[in-house]
C-alpha cells in the first residue's frame, strides 16, 4: 500500500502530469501546430469570483472572438515553466483569413492576484488588453471561502480561516517573485482578505502596461447592468456591437449559511482604507466602496 501511495503521489506530480500529457494524441498535434496558434489579442485577468465566467461566457459567442480551448488555461501563474509552445497548443488555430481577424482570448482569474503575471504577460505578448474585474472585497472573501469550502480545500469556519490567512501567506509572494518554478496552494486557495486588496494589484498591471490596454470594471455593474457594461468591454476591444442571446450570470455559488453580521463589520473596517486608496488611484469610486455591502 506505501509503494502504491508513493507511486500515485509521483504519477500526479505538474511535471509528471504535463510529460503524460504530451504522449496524447491530441496534444502532441497541438504541440507540432503552436505556430499556427495565435497569442491572446486580450485576457481576462481577474479577480476571482467577480464575473469572470460571465464575461467569458458571452465573448467566446462574439462572432469576432475565439476563446482559448478550456476557459482557464493558467499559463502565466501555475505553468509558466512549461514554455510558450504550451501556451499556445491552449489557442484555436487561425489558418483562414476569417480566422486570422478574430479576436483570440482566455481568462485565469489567479492572474490578477499573482505578483510575478503582469510583469510575464507583458514580455511575452505587450501589445495585449486585459480585463480586471474588482468585486466587492467582503462579498468576493466569502464567496471565495465558499467556492473552497464546497471544493473540499477549506475545512475551518469562515471566521478561523481569516485569521489562519496572514500566516499560511506570510512569504509567498516574495517566494513566487523569486523562483517561477515556485507554485503556491496557500496563495492561491487562503488569499481571502489579500485577493481583495486591489490597489496593490492595480499597482503591478499599471507599472507592466500601459493604461490604455487596461479595462478596469467593478463587477456588481457587469451583474446589475450587463449590457451597458458589455458594450463598454466591446468598444475598449475594438470589437462591432453585438448581444448574446442572454445576460446570464455563470457560475453563481450556493452558500451554506450567510456570513455573520460581526464577522461583516469586522471586513468592512478592515477593507475601508484600502477602499479609500483604491478610489484615490482609480479616479473613480466602486458602487460598494460607498457603503456597506448587502448581504452575501
Amino acid at each position: 500500500m506505501h509503494k502504491n501511495h508513493a507511486f500515485t503521489q509521483l504519477w500526479h506530480r505538474p511535471a509528471v502530469r504535463a510529460f503524460r500529457q504530451t504522449l496524447s494524441p491530441a496534444v502532441w498535434l497541438r504541440n507540432a501546430t503552436s505556430g499556427l496558434r495565435p497569442l491572446p489579442h486580450f485576457i481576462i485577468a481577474g479577480a476571482q469570483k467577480a464575473g469572470t465566467t460571465s464575461l467569458f461566457g458571452y465573448l467566446e459567442h462574439h462572432p469576432q472572438c475565439l476563446p482559448a480551448l478550456k476557459k482557464e488555461v493558467h499559463y502565466f501563474d501555475k505553468q509558466y515553466t512549461q514554455g510558450e509552445r504550451f501556451y499556445r497548443r491552449h489557442f484555436p488555430v487561425a489558418v483562414t483569413a476569417a480566422t486570422r481577424q478574430r479576436q483570440v482570448f482566455e481568462s485565469s482569474p489567479y492572474y490578477m492576484f499573482h505578483p510575478a503575471v503582469p510583469g510575464r504577460i507583458a514580455r511575452l505578448i505587450p501589445n495585449t488588453k486585459i480585463i480586471l474585474l474588482l468585486r466587492n472585497p467582503v462579498s468576493r472573501a466569502y464567496s471565495h471561502y465558499q467556492h473552497n469550502v464546497m471544493r473540499g480545500r477549506e475545512t475551518l469556519s469562515f471566521e478561523d480561516a481569516l485569521a489562519a490567512e496572514p500566516e499560511l501567506i506570510a512569504d509567498e509572494e516574495a517566494r513566487l517573485l523569486a523562483d517561477e518554478n515556485y507554485v503556491s496552494p496557500a496563495h492561491a486557495f487562503s488569499s481571502y482578505l489579500a485577493r481583495g486588496l486591489y490597489v496593490e494589484q492595480l499597482h503591478r498591471w499599471y507599472a507592466a502596461f500601459p493604461a490604455e490596454q487596461l479595462l478596469v470594471l467593478e463587477a456588481e455593474q457587469l451583474f446589475k447592468q450587463p449590457a451597458q457594461v458589455f458594450a463598454r468591454v466591446l468598444q475598449f476591444l475594438e470589437l462591432p456591437k453585438w448581444e448574446p442571446a442572454s445576460y446570464k450570470n455563470l457560475n453563481t455559488g450556493r452558500y451554506r449559511e450567510p456570513m455573520q453580521p460581526r464577522t461583516r463589520e469586522m471586513l468592512e473596517a478592515y477593507f475601508r482604507p484600502h477602499n479609500q486608496q483604491l478610489c484615490e488611484f482609480l479616479g473613480w469610486q466602486p458602487s460598494w466602496a460607498a457603503r456597506p455591502a448587502a448581504a452575501a
